[in-house]
This record gives C-alpha cells, sequence and structure tokens, in this order.
C-alpha cells in the first residue's frame, strides 16, 4: 500500500508540474524548476500521506487571492482528513474532483498576471551581473541609468509589445524595445540595481509600480498610457521629479484626446469600448494639471541644466496628443547633450548622433522637451 501511495502523491504532483509548465509564458521557466524540485522532493518522501503533501505544494503555487487560499484549505480539512492511510476509490477520485477544481482556479488567477520569455530572465540576470561587475550600485542613479541603457545599444527596435491578446497583464519584453519601454526597463533596472534587489521578480515588482497607476494591475486603464500622466503618477511615489518648470519651461496647456478620439488605434479599447469613457476621464483629468515645457528654440540656452540620466519627452505638435517620442539624455565627448533612446521600426537602440537641441529642431511634430530626473531609491 505504501507504494500506491507514493505513486498517487507523485502522480498528483506531475499532474501540478505538468499544468504550471503548460503556462510557463506567464509563471516563468526559472521559478517552475524550482518549484518541481521542491514538489517532488516532497512527494516522493515515504513519511508524508497525501495532506502532507498538499501542505508542501501549496507554498510553491503562484495564488492571488485570498478567497482561494481559503477554499483550499477548506478542501484540505473537509475532504482529505482522515484519508491519510488509506486511499479507496470514493476518497481518490473525490481527490482528484477537488483537485482539479483548485488547479483550474488558481491557474486562471495568476494566468493573467505576468507574460515573459526565458530570454528576458536571462537578459535580467546578466544586467545584473553587469551592475555587481561594474560595482554600479555605489554611483548616483543617473548614472546607473546611463549605463544600463548603453548595455541595450543595439536592440531592435518592436512597436506594441504591451498589446497582447487577453486581460491586461505585466508583459516583459527585453529583446525588442520601443521607446517607452526602453526608458521604463533602464528606469527599473536602475532603481533595483540601487536598492539591491536584483532578482527576476524583484524587477517584475518595480516594473508594475513604475508602469501602471498607483503600481497596481487592474485593466487594460490602469496602465500610465500617457506620458504626462506617467509622470505625475511616479512624482507621487517619489520616483521621479518634473524640473522642466525650475529650468526655465514654459507653461503649455495639454488638451489630450487622442485615445479615447480613435480607439481603432488601440486593439483593447477596439475590443472594449467600456474602456473608452474610463480613458476619456483620465485625460479631462490630465488636461486639469499644470505642466511645462522647454519649446526647441530654448533647449539649446538651458542645455547644461541637463544632466547625463535625465529622462527626456518630446512634447507634440499632433493634435489630442502630449509627448511624440522618450528618450535618456547623455553628455558625449563634444560636451553636448544627445539621446539615447529607441528611435523607430527598422532601428536599434542607439545615441543621436545630432546633439539634443539640433536633433529636436529637425523633427517637425516635435515643439519641445519635458525633462524628467530619477531620484534616488530610499533603500
Amino acid at each position: 500500500m505504501s507504494n500506491v501511495k507514493c505513486e498517487t502523491r507523485i502522480m498528483f504532483s506531475m499532474f501540478i508540474i505538468k499544468t504550471c509548465h503548460s503556462e510557463s509564458t506567464s509563471v516563468g521557466e526559472e521559478s517552475l524548476t524550482q518549484k518541481s524540485r521542491e514538489i517532488l522532493r516532497c512527494a516522493q518522501k515515504d513519511s508524508f500521506s497525501l495532506n502532507d503533501t498538499f501542505r508542501c505544494i501549496i507554498p510553491h503555487l503562484p495564488i492571488g487571492k485570498a478567497g482561494l487560499m481559503r477554499n483550499l484549505f477548506y478542501i484540505r480539512d473537509s475532504r482529505l482528513r482522515g484519508n491519510d492511510r488509506l486511499f479507496s476509490s470514493e476518497s481518490f477520485f473525490s481527490t482528484i474532483f477537488f483537485l482539479i477544481i483548485f488547479l483550474t482556479l488558481t491557474l486562471t488567477s495568476c494566468v493573467d498576471a505576468q507574460e515573459y520569455s526565458e530570454k528576458d530572465i536571462d537578459i535580467c540576470t546578466s544586467t545584473f551581473q553587469l551592475a555587481v561587475d561594474e560595482n554600479l550600485h555605489t554611483r548616483p542613479i543617473n548614472d546607473v541609468i546611463i549605463e544600463v541603457g548603453k548595455s541595450f545599444i543595439g536592440t531592435d527596435y518592436v512597436s506594441h509589445t504591451l498589446e497582447v491578446d487577453g486581460d491586461e497583464r505585466l508583459v516583459i519584453n527585453l529583446t525588442g524595445l520601443d521607446c517607452n519601454t526602453f526608458l521604463e526597463y533602464v528606469l527599473v533596472f536602475s532603481r533595483n540595481i540601487k536598492q539591491g534587489k536584483t532578482t527576476f521578480d524583484d524587477y517584475k515588482n518595480e516594473l508594475i509600480l513604475i508602469r501602471y497607476r498607483g503600481g497596481k494591475i487592474h485593466k487594460y486603464p490602469s496602465r500610465l498610457h500617457y506620458f504626462t500622466d506617467w509622470i505625475y503618477d511616479n512624482e507621487k511615489k517619489g520616483i521621479v521629479k518634473d524640473i522642466t518648470e525650475e529650468i526655465g519651461g514654459d507653461k503649455m496647456k495639454l488638451n489630450l484626446s487622442f485615445m479615447s478620439a480613435h480607439p481603432q488605434y488601440y486593439k483593447h479599447l477596439k475590443n472594449n469600448p467600456d474602456f473608452i469613457p474610463i480613458i476619456e476621464k483620465q485625460e479631462e483629468e490630465i488636461n486639469n494639471r499644470d505642466y511645462y515645457f522647454i519649446p526647441q528654440d530654448k533647449i539649446g540656452g538651458i542645455e547644461n541644466e541637463i544632466k547625463d540620466g535625465d529622462l527626456l519627452a518630446f512634447t507634440s505638435t499632433v493634435k489630442g496628443l502630449d509627448v511624440n517620442h522618450v528618450g535618456i539624455a547623455v553628455r558625449l565627448d563634444d560636451g553636448r547633450v544627445h539621446v539615447l533612446h529607441a528611435p523607430n521600426v527598422g532601428y536599434q537602440v542607439e545615441i543621436t548622433k545630432l546633439p539634443l537641441a539640433e536633433y529636436v529642431m529637425k523633427i517637425e511634430k516635435d515643439s519641445g522637451i519635458i525633462v524628467v530626473r530619477a531620484l534616488e531609491p530610499i533603500e
């Protein structure tokens, strides 16, 4: 009977492992490998009962809702108590039934949380290793931003990487970047390095904090779509400071409407028209705030106020938009500020050949810049 019990526990455990691995894009191969070893180690212990195996498995399954945990404990206490010494067919199939229900609820709860690949984990690991090798945590955050940003030079520009099918969830794609994801990823890495938080889970948590309103994912409108809104929300979190006004910026009147007026350009708005009024309300809130910008013809005059590693947003002349593009300020050997950025489709992450002032003057739809400075994180 001992062998039957052990085989049953292993079968349960393998079912969990197989089901989780089928969702590896969502939960991550690295963590799954560790979970798999621990689950099987528990299941193979002769002294372990089925109840003990459940106790061992519970901490290794990603559970996001307290209600699911309460259901699990109800199943454990109500269905498994008294079945430790012998598995009758009735209790066996009853347990299988509840196990399947539990797995369905648990995996449904966590699948919508995140999406990334093993390659993304590798890049994250190598970036943190660069920080260790270069002792970056001892340097000011602006210096860290420059070093991390330069490590992505040559990475292909890929648009719309965050616009995946299904519900809103954390998406990480470090192999293909647009201007916004490049800036976000670099800022997240830099803050992690300064705080000494250098695991992939640390990276994911920091990215959620920066990318989403209030640091919480709640459907598509919770993502900070307009960059001026991104600045506002991350100022409230103590992550960045908009220094445009203090370095001589002019007041800028926003009249945002592009997303709500053109839902056909946005997959989630097109498929979920109920989101449009929410986006429209957010646009109204942004329009009622005060923002400042440095006009094109004044950038040269304030260039010395811009530090290496400052975040740059290029303000737009397009009706209903606030910002066309973002990048990172970097001062080269010519003594001038240039732009480290992911420029456009068909290009790769690069540093502009032209200095910032001249570069902006060549872009017809750019009216000027907003300058944002990353704040040193509290360790």
